[in-house]
């Protein structure tokens, strides 16, 4: 075997053995012996002990996880980008709330673009804005799942197949929005 081979193995094991030391830390020094034998000391807590959260539990929506993966990679491939902003219902901004907006910013202007939003809501700021909504002439539709809020057919630019354009469904502790009432079912917040 030519020397440069047996050299360049025995850096490598020593740059391993080095690695590995390193890795491995130093050994924990045993406690003292105070001479009070009565007073015992507590070991550190493990920490492993601590559970790690599950993905997405804590987290908050983006405009990359508020809709699917395969959405966002379709608006992507077409070189749409998104932008955030708070989410407001009528008058009023919902607290902790998102909205979004795809589109091609960098094109010329257009209306091709995708809004969806998302926010927790009480009961209590849930009746208000739907009643805010009724009185500026939105549609109000009761579900089993929830209540829709939609913007009278008269005013709406950009309706899907069905005719519905900008809504909002609210249920039990949260609202989603979007451009259309189909739009909706692209949000997939919060993750179960």
């Amino acid at each position: 075997m030519p020397a440069s081979r047996i050299l360049g193995a025995a850096a490598a094991l020593v740059l391993s053995a080095i690695l590995l030391s390193a890795c491995a830390g130093s050994p924990e020094a045993a406690p003292e012996e105070t001479g009070n034998a009565a007073t015992p000391t507590a070991a550190a807590p493990d920490p492993s002990a601590t559970p790690e959260p599950e993905p997405g539990a804590a987290e908050d929506p983006t405009c990359d996880t508020l809709i699917g993966p395969s959405v966002v990679a379709d608006y992507e491939s077409v070189g749409w980008t998104s932008q955030a902003s708070p989410l407001y219902i009528g008058s009023t901004e919902i607290e902790d709330g998102l909205q979004c907006m795809w589109a091609d910013f960098e094109g010329p202007a257009g209306d091709h673009g995708a809004m969806f939003g998302w926010a927790p809501i009480s009961e209590d700021e849930a009746a208000d804005a739907q009643d805010e909504l009724v009185a500026q002439g939105w549609v109000r539709e009761d579900d089993a799942a929830g209540v829709y809020i939609t913007e009278s057919a008269e005013t709406a630019i950009a309706p899907d197949d069905e005719g519905y354009g900008m809504t909002y469904f609210f249920t039990t502790g949260y609202v989603t929005v979007s451009d259309t009432k189909q739009g909706l079912l692209l949000i997939e917040w919060p993750k179960s």
